[in-house]
């Protein structure tokens, strides 16, 4: 598991700011489409020494992370607008425009 969580963090620092990835698009890039959840929990215990941009992931709706996380969805929110990310009406991030669409991460 350790070894996963390191791959996905590898992942998340090459998300580059304007963009965002979300949590399936992450586990199918490492090979485990249907680990979506595992990615979840990476990123809920990715070590703050790393400065990942963890805000920039996101589900695959666009929507952004629980309450708990980031001290608040706010807080996440004010991230992202602050990095050019637009968001729709309904207040899920506008994926055509940003979700991320790597080349080569490796």
């Amino acid at each position: 598991m350790q070894d996963f969580f390191q791959r996905v963090y590898r992942i998340v620092a090459q998300i580059p700011e304007g963009k965002v990835a979300t949590y399936g698009q992450i586990a199918a890039m490492l090979g485990n489409p249907r680990g979506a959840r595992t990615v979840g929990w990476a990123m809920q215990a990715a070590p703050s020494y790393l400065n990942l941009p963890c805000h920039r992931v996101v589900n695959k709706s666009g929507m952004l992370a629980p309450g708990y996380a980031f001290g608040g969805s706010e807080n996440q929110r004010v991230w992202l607008e602050a990095e050019g990310i637009g968001f729709l009406c309904d207040g899920r991030i506008d994926m055509k425009q940003h979700l991320w669409a790597p080349e080569d991460v490796f």
